[in-house]
């Protein structure tokens, strides 16, 4: 048989955690092969040792049949072995260009000749229809632009083997479809494509095989087009998955959150980007906020949350104002907030996870004393936590959160923004990243919110998740609500036409019932 990756027997360890335990995986050349397992299965960690980020305590590397020792990603470069990161690692500041050429510069007598690396790229752009700006600043890029940047630093770079790590985790439904095409391009050019993933849908639509982890073992390995979704669901996870939400009629009550004519700037333009903007969240439902990404859903959430300031408009929490409150003032008013980017504003990634979790309660008399962590209680609070969201990780509350799994750090921010109990809880793509284990855990953590008599204000691009679990619909297309409809009357294909502003609801942006 002719592999172009054999892993044989690895074993990788983090102290007393075994990430990789005895793992062995064979990957032909030219086929697209997922590995797929549950948040903290070891998948990364997997595909970290065969880019050279980590050394295996035990095991070997072939690729293409010859043994290697891959100490770092340089050789792994080397090898022709590429890697996209889950969490991109690009220079904001530099040029698509630069980031691309970034470590590989090529230059005469220490002069780089950008013009001619800015034609090159601009060409592999064109041949793999991943078109970019090579002069654009990437701190201006969207998410999915900024991957398009990651792919075209490996096909910069000769890669023939592709390691692509929860690829489309950031992206919007239309991103991910053009992914998709664009990996089995590379498979159909003779490239090896490694898709870590734990979205069933995707790796049916386009892996050949699919090695399974669970808890840092091989379950098995698989025909993907011979094994239906149950099936590997199941052995992901380690039991049968439910893949609808039974949920209970809303009985909404009292309103909890209610915005007037909100518009919101963008901080860098100083135009519009939410115009006017009116609803209302009651005790007793889960609001949702669709659309295709780039509508204005994050500026109006950061404005509700106060990440950016309202350019006009009311916003009430309980019938008390709050829309020129300090963000404390607002959690203390009863908001919780799980933040988009889970990394920027819902994490200090240098902290300790116990620290992370009592980030906006350490002022509380349960937690300091005299204005000194009380550090037995936070390390008591943490472990009440990891147990109760199995949250997974190698030491424990003393973790650090940078060393985490992302589908463990959304599971952590989860944990600490639930368990405050607050009246309104804006969540924004809580189960991105997530495995359908840990999505169904977390649909039943806002539904447990909702019924606890609590409103769930959320923004989610999955329209399978907006039809699952919330039970009104307010949709954004070009910064404005073009609809408000109830979850029980309408279906995707209503939706979509909303979210891509072919229909509207009466043509009012006023929130309509």
């Amino acid at each position: 048989m002719d592999y172009a990756v054999e892993m044989l027997h690895i074993t990788k360890t983090f102290g007393t955690l075994v990430a990789n335990d005895d793992v062995t995986i064979q990957v032909k050349k030219g086929e697209i092969h997922a590995l797929l397992g549950e948040n903290g299965a070891g998948k990364s960690t997997l595909m970290s040792v065969l880019f050279g980020l980590y050394q295996a305590e035990a095991g070997t590397i072939k690729v293409n049949g010859n043994e290697v020792r891959i100490s770092n990603p340089n050789v792994a470069t080397e090898l022709k072995i590429g890697m996209v990161h889950q969490h991109f690692k690009l220079v904001d500041v530099f040029s698509v260009t630069e980031n691309i050429i970034l470590g590989m510069e090529p230059n005469q007598r220490g002069i780089i000749n950008l013009a001619n690396c800015e034609h090159e790229i601009a060409q592999l752009s064109q041949q793999y229809h991943m078109e970019v700006n090579p002069h654009a600043l990437i701190r201006n890029l969207s998410v999915g632009m900024q991957q398009r940047v990651e792919i075209l630093k490996m096909l910069y770079r000769k890669s023939d083997i592709l390691i692509f790590d929860e690829p489309t985790a950031v992206l919007t439904p239309q991103e991910i479809l053009e992914l998709i095409k664009t990996i089995k391009a590379f498979a159909a050019a003779g490239k090896t494509v490694i898709v870590i993933s734990h979205k069933l849908n995707e790796i049916k639509a386009m892996a050949d095989r699919c090695t399974i982890l669970r808890k840092g073992k091989v379950v098995a390995t698989v025909d993907v087009p011979s094994t239906s979704i149950e099936s590997l669901a199941e052995m992901m996870v380690g039991r049968k998955v439910l893949f609808e939400t039974h949920k209970k009629e809303s009985i909404p009550g009292e309103i909890l959150l209610e915005a007037e004519h909100l518009s919101i700037l963008d901080p860098q333009t100083k135009h519009p980007v939410v115009s006017d903007v009116s609803f209302e969240v009651r005790r007793g439902e889960i609001v949702c906020i669709a659309g295709v990404d780039g509508n204005g859903q994050s500026e109006l959430i950061k404005g509700i949350t106060g990440l950016l300031p309202l350019h006009h408009g009311s916003l009430r929490l309980l019938n008390h104002e709050i829309g020129k409150v300090s963000i404390r003032h607002r959690l203390e008013a009863g908001m919780g907030h799980i933040p988009e980017d889970r990394q920027r504003h819902g994490l200090v990634l240098d902290y300790t996870m116990a620290e992370n979790m009592i980030l906006n309660r350490y002022h509380k008399p349960e937690f300091q004393h005299h204005g000194v962590i009380q550090k037995k209680a936070m390390l008591a609070h943490t472990e009440m936590l990891i147990e109760r969201f199995d949250i997974r990780s190698s030491e424990g509350p003393r973790t650090m959160a940078r060393s985490m799994s992302g589908g463990n750090q959304q599971k952590a921010i989860l944990a600490r923004e639930v368990t405050r109990n607050p009246d309104i809880l804006v969540a924004v793509q809580p189960t991105r990243g997530l495995d359908v284990g840990a999505i169904e855990f977390v649909h039943q953590e806002l539904l447990r919110h909702r019924d606890s008599q609590k409103g769930v204000l959320l923004v989610s691009f999955e329209l399978e998740e907006v039809l699952n679990i919330s039970d009104r619909i307010l949709v954004m297309y070009n910064g404005q609500i073009v609809a408000s409809l109830k979850t029980s009357e309408t279906n995707s294909e209503e939706l979509g036409l909303y979210m891509l502003g072919a229909k509207t609801n009466g043509g009012s942006n006023h929130e309509t019932h």
